[in-house]
């Protein structure tokens, strides 16, 4: 009997096998998870980490702008007859600079006006679509408030005739036509695009204002008129 009881206990030890309790079912199902979210948090990084080296490499800056020349065509102001009026017309030379090495500008529905003392004082003149390669100039001569001129590789005109301005406008401008300087601005609006590695950007609004201090002469002779300081321009995009 002893040594069927031990027989009987070898064989109960050796038939028996270990049973997995509900904890390690639990730790098993934890580790698959585990890995997906470590996999994501890395493949999130490298992507984090491309982006930023594209935009780093591809940021669009936004394009510089200067005025050249001017010459007056037409600057006449009416007080005399309600309301006052300005009739000018002008010619400015623009030239805009892409700073961009590896990415180009493009420019949709963009118009240029001249105002004084933030008063428009000719009607706004519609520019042709520019596309801008990168790191390049390019050079502007539109007339605003008369007639188109030519010679200009990319000009507008148009917008001729009196503009109705506030009666303080009408006698700030006389006042000085009459001492021999003009401070004007030239305001210019659109939509541009930025272009890079054959991605497309979305528009962005641009607004541009070039002041300007310029010299009359008395005797008014079409032609162009010096700058009294160098124009700045502002640019916002």
């Amino acid at each position: 009997m002893i040594h069927d009881n031990c027989r009987c206990q070898d064989s109960c030890s050796c038939n028996h096998k270990p049973t997995k309790t509900p904890t390690d079912n639990r730790y098993a199902a934890k580790h698959p998870r585990r890995a997906l979210c470590y996999c994501l948090a890395v493949f999130l990084l490298l992507a984090g980490i491309t982006l930023l080296t594209l935009y780093l490499v591809y940021r669009p800056h936004k394009p510089h702008y200067n005025v050249a020349s001017l010459t007056v065509l037409n600057l006449t102001t009416t007080t005399s007859a309600p309301p006052p009026s300005v009739s000018a017309a002008m010619q400015f030379t623009i030239i805009t600079t892409n700073p961009n090495h590896r990415v180009s500008i493009l420019y949709d529905r963009l118009s240029a006006y001249v105002s004084y003392h933030n008063q428009m004082i000719t009607q706004p003149v519609a520019l042709p679509p520019l596309f801008h390669e990168k790191h390049t100039r390019v050079e502007m001569a539109p007339v605003l408030g008369g007639a188109v001129g030519g010679g200009c590789g990319v000009c507008g005109g148009g917008g001729g005739g009196a503009v109705p301005v506030a009666p303080e406008v009408a006698y700030g401008l006389g006042m000085d036509e009459e001492y021999g300087e003009v401070g004007l601005s030239l305001v210019l609006l659109g939509k541009i695009r930025w272009k890079a590695a054959g991605i497309t950007t979305r528009r962005y609004g641009i607004y541009v204002k070039c002041d300007v201090l310029i010299r009359l002469s008395k005797e008014r002779v079409v032609a162009q008129v010096p700058f009294v300081a160098p124009p700045v321009c502002h640019v916002d995009v």
